[in-house]
Parts: structure tokens; C-alpha cells; sequence
């Protein structure tokens, strides 16, 4: 029988909520989870996936906390009011939270492309980390947001100067709009310097990618960047999964390998 998750609001600063779902371990806790979502529309398409995992990981006896983050999903404020700094302490009230439930057991930060980024920082304390498909660099993520709004105003031929116009609009501290999104300065800037270096004790490290190639190997920045962590100290495991980039799809599809390989890396 699945288990139904414990859904509620966790209190945050300036009396606003962060909703969580809280996935209570079959038997003794065998680790604690927290999982940090992708960026802007990527949460939503990868909902069912995550949900799934969050099941199976539970059903494996690990214990699993969802957070959506200050402008996310259901949790308090607009996304344009949301600030970088704000999702790092987002991270802090997820790991306390975490902490308050399940006081003990090996800790994983479980994380989705730019939710990798906001989790490769030292919160001093060990702690392990689960990248899925996870992004090198916030500058490129960025890029990729933005070229949403480029490619929406192709059609109409509009899109001269507009990735200028773009960044010239955050780099003076004012929002912009990008499919159904407002994205602020502050967020924005927040993103693209953040890059996926190792940070604090080393621990484990479980780096998996999707492709529906089946001879793939991981891209040359992964790989440079899986050596990063490896020589700073990381035991690291680097695979590459089968399966589509459901986070970008667009009909909702998930990748059951990639649950198996999760189920694995966490044991």
C-alpha cells in the first residue's frame, strides 16, 4: 500500500509558508532526503516523476521532504519577489525541518537541473548529494530562460536585440517577463553567478544523466565537472540513465530506469 504524504505549510520568514510534502520512511529511517526543485516551469513538468521517486524512495525506508521554494508552486509570494538568498534559506528551513522529523541518519541533498546549482553550497554540515541531470553553470541556465522569450517573439519579428534588451533590463535591477514568468534582478543575478563546484566536507556523490541514445556518455562539461568533485575529495558515481528529459517535454512522461538508479545510488 502507498502511503500518503504528510502535506503542510512550514512557516517562514515575515510570516510567510513554504508548502511541503513529508514522505515518511517504511521502518527505520536508512537516510534523510531533501529534494530542491527545478527552475520555473521545469517544476511543474517534472511533478510526476519527482512524485514517483519520492514513493518509491520511501518505500525503500528513506525518509523524503519536498519544498517549494519562495514563489514556487504553493508556498507564499510572486516568483518575480523571489531572491536567490531567499531559496539558500529555503534550503536551511528544509534541512531543519528535515532535522526536526528525522534527527538522525546520512543526509542527501536530491536535486533537478538548477535546483543542483542552489544545492552545491557548504551548509555546514556533511551531507550527500543527488544530482539529476544537473546544470554546470547558472549563466548558462539563464541563457536558456531567456532564449523562451527570444523564441516567442520569432514569429512575429521581434526578437532582434532582445537577448540585449534582456539582460540589459536585469543588469539595471528591473524584472522581465518570460513565458508566464516574471523574473527578477535579483533572482536572476543571483542564478547566473552560481556554478556547480564543490563546496563543503566531501561525501558521496551520485551524478546521473537522461538520454534515449542508447551508446550515451556523459557531455565533456559533466565529465569535467564530475572530475572537479572527484578530486576535491567526493566518492563519486556518474551515470548515464535512459530515458526522456521530462522536465522539457510536452506531455508529461517519466523514466522509470532513472528511479531504479536513484534507488541504487542512495542504498
Amino acid at each position: 500500500m502507498t502511503t500518503r504524504p504528510d502535506v503542510f505549510f512550514l512557516p517562514a520568514a515575515n510570516g510567510e509558508q513554504r508548502l511541503c510534502l513529508f514522505h515518511a520512511p517504511a521502518g527505520a529511517p536508512r537516510s534523510r532526503i531533501l529534494y530542491l526543485h527545478p527552475f520555473a516551469e521545469e517544476m511543474n513538468k517534472s511533478r510526476r516523476m519527482v512524485a514517483l521517486t519520492c514513493r518509491a524512495l520511501a518505500a525503500a525506508g528513506h525518509a523524503v521532504l519536498q519544498i517549494d521554494l519562495r514563489g514556487c508552486g504553493d508556498s507564499s509570494a510572486d516568483f518575480g519577489d523571489a531572491s536567490w538568498a531567499d531559496w539558500q534559506d529555503d534550503v536551511r528551513l528544509g534541512l531543519a525541518e528535515l532535522d526536526r522529523r528525522v534527527p538522525a541518519g546520512p543526509l542527501w541533498l536530491w536535486s533537478l537541473r538548477a535546483g543542483a546549482l542552489l544545492a552545491a553550497a557548504d551548509w555546514g554540515r556533511p551531507v550527500n548529494h543527488l544530482f539529476w541531470q544537473p546544470m554546470a553553470s547558472g549563466k548558462l541556465m539563464l541563457q536558456q530562460f531567456l532564449r523562451l522569450k527570444l523564441a516567442a517573439e520569432m514569429a512575429g519579428g521581434a526578437s532582434k536585440g532582445l537577448m540585449e534588451q534582456l539582460k540589459g533590463e536585469l543588469a539595471a535591477g528591473r524584472s522581465v517577463e518570460v513565458a508566464g514568468y516574471v523574473l527578477g534582478a535579483s533572482l536572476a543575478n543571483g542564478l547566473a553567478s552560481a556554478t556547480l563546484a564543490p563546496s563543503g566536507p566531501p561525501g558521496r556523490l551520485a551524478w546521473l544523466e537522461l538520454s534515449n541514445r542508447e551508446d550515451a556518455t556523459l557531455m565533456p562539461a559533466s565529465e569535467q565537472a564530475v572530475t572537479k568533485w572527484r578530486d576535491a575529495g567526493w566518492a563519486t558515481q556518474a551515470l548515464v540513465v535512459p530515458g526522456p528529459g521530462f522536465w522539457a517535454t510536452t506531455e508529461i512522461e517519466i523514466a522509470p530506469a532513472l528511479i531504479e538508479r536513484t534507488l541504487e545510488a542512495v542504498a
